[in-house]
């Protein structure tokens, strides 16, 4: 039981957040769930892809283990998933939206791969991707969803933004890993510069997700809604 609830807790304090920062006009509870559901689908999605990208290619280096089997085939299948389910949902009406259910969407992936790892590795395990991992998908989602929602409601360049909306996630999920997974392969003052680097990194990510955050929000149509005052 303890090792369920470090696995679990910081998904639901994260889906908690995202779900405030939903002022202006709350997604129905159900699609919220069918998005959460169906990032756990897409762990399936995932296996596969990279079963036969191995097939066809395979190399045993971090830089491919990282971007070529995590970051990008997983961003992929995520926004499948996602883009299938919101994209022509009448409930997508808002900036805000498209990160709120990316969100979901990557939290539902994050839940069990957590799950599959704590119970694999233990406790420790678990309070470190607490810290690192589970955020790391949720700021992937966010990424994903602030460009989801500029293709939705932008009159043009919308093929552009939807590019975007695969390729920023999986670059920056294949840059996270790839820092995680080089430190096994340098000597102590590398690993103390990447270490550097990641913390910086990861900082800086936050930042840029809470602004995204925080522009879609005020984007809003229901903002000037006096109900919601």
């Amino acid at each position: 039981m303890i090792l369920l609830g470090i696995s679990i807790l910081p998904v639901v304090l994260l889906l908690l957040f995202i779900y405030r920062q939903d002022k202006y006009e709350k997604e129905p509870f159900w699609l919220l769930m069918l998005a959460f559901f169906g990032g756990i689908f897409s762990i399936l999605l995932d296996l596969i892809l990279v079963s036969i990208v191995n097939a066809i290619w395979y190399s045993d280096t971090v830089f491919y283990s990282a971007f070529i089997e995590a970051g990008f085939p997983e961003e992929l299948c995520k926004f499948v998933v996602l883009f299938l389910l919101i994209w022509w949902n009448k409930n997508f009406n808002e900036h805000i939206d498209g990160i709120v259910y990316a969100a979901f969407v990557g939290m539902g992936f994050a839940c069990i791969e957590n799950i599959l790892y704590v119970f694999g590795s233990g406790f420790g395990t678990g309070i470190m991707r607490g810290i690192i991992s589970v955020p790391g998908h949720f700021l992937f989602g966010v990424l994903m969803g602030y460009f989801l929602s500029l293709a939705k409601f932008s009159t043009k360049g919308k093929l552009g933004y939807l590019l975007l909306s695969i390729i920023v996630p999986g670059v920056v999920h294949g840059l996270f890993d790839w820092m995680l997974m080089v430190t096994d392969q340098v000597g102590l003052l590398g690993q103390l510069l990447i270490l550097a680097l990641f913390i910086i990194g990861d900082i800086f990510l936050w930042i840029v997700g809470v602004r995204s955050i925080r522009k879609h929000r005020e984007n809003s149509p229901f903002k000037t809604d006096s109900s919601w005052h």
